[in-house]
């Protein structure tokens, strides 16, 4: 064969080369239909007219032949929530019927039902013997859906591995090059006080959360855990005051301020890291220092109203230093970083803010092993601290891992409560997500 080099992921599509990117690859305000289709729209022409109805229908095919029904090829794309719009991008990429299906970090935005579709189209796709390059951070899911494994470290390729060679410890060692055995999460029991922090009382939203209480204690991590439509992800933005609520309240109980938009919650000093990062939690055009100075506006006065460079810069630097951001300088674009170190400038923000409390939305989705250790070690560093944060999470292990106390959530309510002293069992918590 000869090198190639297309010019742009639609002459790559067109050419047989399908890509599920890491984040959002829709653009939202498009239909669904013209996402599905967008560079093909001529094979819709009537004349020297687009028919919609057609691509329409063409679309809505495309979404059953993967296996989705719920979703309408004639709507917005922005109506649709995060997990949607990725199966949206794997019936574009699947409607071309691609000789390479390259899946980038994708499992991350989906559902389990979501991920079984994917790992069905993976595999008729290797069955019907064209290739599949799949991208992930996800041990389990690597070891038990890939023939072969490559693994590569900062951009060099550090070895490849058959199926029958795969050890946990072995990849572990070689994605981050030190060895790291275990699971790496909390292995302590202490508790944490009875002070009540944070009080949710009767909440209900336009969407999800039915009559919802919770109570958030200082010190404690409080788990949050369901299927991905539980309403888990509405409540962290209920919390916040990113959601109208039709009745109930959140509350900071120390000065009796109601949570009802997200800017007295930063008054009131929380954070909040949104699972949808890059449209939710960063200024992708905007360069590392400019994200985590956005939290200080008031801590980088210096005379009057004035913002001092200098202490702008220590105040990024710090956290730059302290997290061990990987980069050129704090002027480098956050859109041309690693998902692992978008997430880390996204908490460097909160922590030099030092937020007391903080509600973390899959707060390692994308990031790989080394990232991830970070992340607990510093999650249970602010808990140390008396920090209080409430962790929502997708992936059982980690809420056993590193909660005081876990909700189970289904349809908009708390089905189950459980304690970290009482040990978590992983079949009674998901009879409660089912």
């Amino acid at each position: 064969g000869q090198p190639w080099k297309p010019k742009d992921s639609l002459e790559a599509l067109h050419n047989g080369i399908g890509i599920i990117v890491q984040e959002m690859g829709t653009v939202p305000t498009i239909s669904v239909a013209e996402n599905i289709f967008i560079g093909d729209y001529d094979r819709f022409k009537v004349g020297p007219i687009i028919s919609k109805r057609k691509m329409v229908e063409e679309a809505q095919k495309a979404l059953e032949n993967i296996g989705v029904t719920d979703i309408n090829a004639a709507r917005v794309t922005r109506n649709y929530n995060m997990e949607q719009r990725k199966l949206i991008e794997i019936a574009k990429t699947m409607a071309h019927d691609p000789e390479m299906f390259v899946v980038d970090e994708t499992t991350t935005a989906l559902s389990e039902s979501g991920r079984e579709i994917l790992y069905r189209l993976m595999r008729k796709a290797a069955d019907d013997n064209k290739a599949v390059v799949f991208i992930s951070h996800d041990l389990e899911e690597i070891m038990d859906k890939c023939d072969t494994l490559t693994v590569l470290r900062d951009g060099d390729i550090i070895g490849s591995l058959e199926k029958e060679e795969y050890d946990p410890d072995l990849i572990k060692k070689m994605m981050i090059g030190r060895d790291v055995k275990g699971d790496y999460y909390r292995s302590d029991m202490e508790g944490y006080s009875d002070e009540v922090v944070l009080k949710a009382e009767n909440l209900t939203t336009m969407r999800d959360l039915l009559c919802f209480d919770l109570e958030l204690h200082k010190g404690e991590i409080l788990g949050i855990g369901g299927l991905s439509e539980c309403g888990m992800h509405t409540l962290g933005r209920a919390l916040y005051g990113l959601e109208d609520i039709i009745t109930g309240s959140v509350t900071l109980t120390k000065s009796g301020t109601k949570i009802t938009s997200p800017e007295i919650a930063f008054n009131q000093r929380m954070g909040y890291v949104s699972k949808n990062r890059d449209q939710e939690s960063l200024v992708l055009n905007g360069s590392i220092a400019v994200n985590i100075q956005s939290t200080g506006y008031k801590a980088n006065r210096g005379l009057g109203f004035f913002i001092s460079d200098k202490k702008e810069r220590d105040y990024a630097q710090l956290q730059i230093d302290n997290l061990a951001i990987k980069c050129n300088d704090m002027f480098q674009p956050v859109s041309a970083m690693s998902g692992g170190n978008k997430q880390k400038v996204v908490f460097g923000k909160w922590l030099a803010a030092d937020a007391e409390v903080l509600i973390l939305d899959c707060p390692t989705r994308g990031v790989d092993i080394g990232v991830k250790a970070s992340m607990y070690k510093l999650i249970n560093d602010m808990k140390q601290a008396g920090k209080s944060i409430v962790l929502i999470s997708e992936e059982l292990p980690e809420l056993c891992g590193m909660a005081d106390r876990l909700l189970i959530m289904k349809d908009g309510k708390v089905t189950g409560e459980f304690l970290r002293p009482d040990g978590y069992d992983n079949t009674e918590l998901i009879d409660c997500m089912i």
